[in-house]
């Protein structure tokens, strides 16, 4: 044996594990022929035969051994981590579109609050966006903040509405890439980069047809009987393909009424009709499953009903009609309000997670009932005597507030972890209800756009923890073990 034996015995059902290993300290870089070592390789077969039946169940593997000290060794663990977060992230549809929501939560914000900071107190050279900052910031947030969350939602969900198997990664992926990559392109815009804000609407939806599309695809698939709410859904995204299109063609020279009519569809016609459709669909079904004796309400007219109501609130509106937008809303705030109150929640005030998506779901007839009266006092005097108070309790208090309460559910309940609120999730909804109010109070008067800095960097300080937590989630395996 003074000339060397390179070579290792590995256990071949456990690869990367050594039995028996010499090497000396003189070890050549490759292994030599075996011609020399064969009465020694003899004499190790012989030894293992009458080792008893443990080692006959062991198979000689002559591997060379520079091949073996070339193998990656386990100190690498932090490399290796971060090479497989792709993969982690790709797992299911929630994880990249939900972390991407959660950076845009921040992100258009914190744009808005130091563009409110510079009409309020002044910023030396900070750059201005090619078009008006609040038509912006309308935009950014209806089609990219919200629909990211939106997409991870219905991408996960809409197979199981529909019986249909999971979405494959290259139907979600480039859906997560295109919104939130067109998304950050778009932000990026408004820094006077206006060809960069076009460059990033056109991306995002190109992102939003391949949305449709795929969803589009697992409805006509499917043989379920109750189609309803998935209809809904994919009609209202429909229509924020159409909005981007035409905000796209305002960008180019078309007239400003095509922008309007963009942010009008981006809230009365992709926004509300998802956030009820869902609703409408899992409210009721959360709580029976959690309240004892509970009777699941969900009525066959509301949703055509509220579909009519809102498309004629979004034509008044955006045509100018304000005189008789009461014909819209009043009724609107009547359905909602009996929704709210059919769905009983006083019955559902535990556990936290519940109660907050009937808390949030009662921002719903509170901004219409402040719509109504906006309406018919127009109606009567020509004033507007509360401004975009309604908007912003919709806004704010309603797509705010249920997107903390339906996304941490959706979080805790797809990373194994149990269906609680938990302190940090109860902070960010508790301020939020905080900001909907400030945002509310600065329509009534005094310094306005005091109060409108205030209630920006409320959010952010709302949101921050909430962010941190949820993208560490995101980021990381589930906490049950299971694939996903």
């Amino acid at each position: 044996m003074g000339h060397g034996f390179p070579w290792v015995l590995r256990d071949p059902a456990k690869p990367g594990e050594h039995t028996l290993t010499k090497r000396p300290a003189n070890l050549p870089t490759r292994p030599p022929c075996l011609q020399g070592d064969t009465a020694l390789v003899a004499r190790l077969m012989q030894v293992m035969a009458t080792a008893g039946d443990g080692v006959a169940a062991w198979r000689i593997v002559l591997v060379p051994a520079a091949d073996v000290m070339s193998e990656p060794q386990s100190t690498s663990s932090v490399p290796s981590a971060f090479a497989g977060l792709p993969r982690l992230l790709a797992a299911a549809p929630h994880r990249p579109l939900f972390l991407a929501g959660s950076i845009a939560v921040l992100l258009s914000m914190a744009w808005w609050a130091v563009e409110l900071t510079w009409m309020r107190f002044g910023l030396a050279s900070w750059p201005q966006p090619s078009i008006p900052p609040g038509w912006a910031h309308a935009m950014l947030i209806q089609y990219g903040l919200f629909p990211l969350f939106m997409f991870g939602f219905l991408m996960t969900t809409f197979p199981r509405w529909l019986g249909r198997p999971d979405l494959p990664k290259t139907r979600y992926l480039p859906v997560a890439g295109c919104v939130f990559g067109g998304y950050v392109l778009a932000n990026a815009g408004l820094l006077d980069l206006p060809w960069l804000l076009k460059l990033g609407i056109a991306v995002m939806l190109a992102g939003y047809l391949i949305g449709v599309w795929t969803l589009a695809g697992v409805l006509r698939a499917s043989v379920a009987e109750r189609k309803g709410h998935a209809r809904s859904c994919l009609a209202a995204l429909s229509l924020g393909c159409l909005g981007l299109v035409v905000f796209l063609a305002y960008l180019f020279g078309a007239p400003e009424d095509c922008a309007l009519l963009a942010i009008k569809l981006g809230t009365y016609g992709l926004l509300l009709p998802i956030y009820f459709s869902v609703m409408h669909r899992m409210l009721p079904f959360f709580t029976g499953n959690m309240v004892k004796g509970y009777e699941v309400v969900r009525p066959d007219w509301s949703m055509p009903m509220v579909w009519v109501l809102l498309l004629a609130h979004l034509l008044l509106e955006w045509r100018g009609a304000l005189g008789w937008l009461w014909l819209a809303d009043v009724p609107l705030a009547l359905v909602f309000a009996w929704h709210a109150l059919t769905w009983q929640p006083w019955k559902a005030m535990r556990p936290g997670l519940l109660a907050v998506l009937h808390l949030a779901f009662a921002w719903l007839p509170v901004a219409f009932v402040l719509y109504a009266v906006q309406d018919v006092v127009y109606a009567a005097s020509g004033h507007l005597v509360l401004g975009r108070a309604p908007l912003h309790a919709l806004a704010i208090g309603f797509f705010g507030s249920m997107l903390v309460a339906m996304v941490t559910r959706v979080t805790q309940g797809h990373s194994g972890r149990p269906l609680q609120m938990g302190a940090v999730a109860w902070l960010c909804f508790g301020l939020l209800q905080a900001v909907a109010l400030l945002r509310i109070r600065a329509e009534l008067g005094g310094d306005v756009y005091l109060w409108l800095v205030i209630a920006a960097y409320g959010w952010l300080l709302a949101f921050l923890p909430w962010v941190l937590r949820s993208a560490w989630i995101y980021l990381t395996p589930r906490a049950d073990g299971k694939p996903g």
